[in-house]
């Protein structure tokens, strides 16, 4: 019963999608040509990544307010250490996943084994790293001239059409949703969000899988980071400011419950190209950008009421049944 409702939460916000492009197509047939197909593909690559990073830490009842400073720290980083040379789009992406898994691991700590409230610690490492970030960056930018073509080739090109950014998030995507259904340590994310105690009783490593949660979501930034300075080429220290609430809207919206233990990082994606898909659409229909973050609050107003219903009752219908 449970997974039947949260199929059909998928499948809902997958229509509101469908929906949402017909109607644009509708108005400006434009909207759905080549370009503008690849523009919403790569628009939406980066934000899919942090939502299913985000997932992860979401399902162990933590949050991850850090994620858009870690990418702004990680673009700069990984552009300053390239800049001017030839090294190759791999080390990039490996110094940013390094970065990122860094941050991930001082976040994790704090929070798996020193127990300081989630809200607390991420929002505290978010000051730090913007902090960081100004510092280091004394407002310079990176800029595209003096990144190398091989990094740049990386957030433009593209294989059979399809550029290679939405295959990289598609690739990040399914694997951890296979880790998640099928291993272990992956259910038992979802047992520690929705019930510690018992996941405690059970004999689970909350604290060890409350900390790996932290440094993949830390690795995913970091890895968003270095596809960010891929895919603009110019870089400014607080590149995706503000990106952190965009992604929980995401993934709340894609019915990953913010209480813990419940949904999909494909139900992730959906919600982060819901929203991508929004902000495209606005600008299409010629829209005040204003409406964008109307709606986004709207979603996430309606996502947060429909969980609380849901868990509601299925609650006390395994409660009837269990007094059957």
């Amino acid at each position: 019963m449970t997974d039947l409702v949260f199929r059909v939460r998928e499948l809902s916000i997958g229509g509101a999608l469908v929906l949402l492009v017909l109607g644009t197509w509708l108005v400006n047939p434009g909207f759905l040509d080549d370009q503008g197909v690849q523009d919403l593909l790569l628009n939406s690559s980066i934000l899919v990544l942090l939502a299913t990073g985000q997932s992860v830490v979401v399902l162990t009842r933590n949050i991850d307010l850090s994620v858009g400073s870690v990418v702004g720290l990680t673009a700069f980083a990984c552009g300053s250490f390239v800049s001017g040379t030839q090294h190759s789009a791999l080390t990039v992406v490996l110094l940013g996943t390094a970065l990122g898994v860094l941050c991930g691991l001082v976040s994790g700590l704090l929070v798996s084994f020193g127990r300081v409230p989630a809200l607390v610690v991420t929002l505290g490492m978010l000051y730090v790293i913007q902090g960081v970030d100004h510092v280091w960056a004394h407002g310079q930018q990176i800029n595209a001239v003096n990144v190398p073509d091989g990094v740049l080739e990386l957030g433009s090109g593209s294989v059979l059409g399809v550029p290679y950014l939405p295959l990289i998030s598609a690739l990040v995507l399914a694997a951890t949703a296979y880790y998640l259904r099928t291993y272990r340590s992956g259910r038992e994310l979802y047992a520690i969000g929705s019930n510690p105690e018992a996941a405690r009783l059970a004999g689970i490593p909350i604290r060890r899988r409350v900390l790996a949660a932290y440094a993949f979501s830390g690795a995913v930034a970091g890895f968003a980071g270095a596809l960010w300075l891929a895919r603009f080429g110019t870089v400014v220290a607080d590149a995706a400011n503000g990106w952190e609430l965009t992604v929980v809207s995401a993934v709340v919206v894609g019915g990953v419950a913010i209480t813990g233990g419940v949904g999909t990082v494909w139900g992730a994606a959906l919600g982060a190209l819901l929203l991508t898909t929004i902000g495209s659409a606005l600008v299409v229909l010629k829209v005040n950008p204003f409406w964008e973050q109307a709606i986004t609050g709207a979603l996430l107003l309606a996502a947060i009421s429909t969980d609380r219903v849901v868990r509601s009752r299925t609650t006390e219908a395994l409660r009837k049944r269990s007094r059957k």
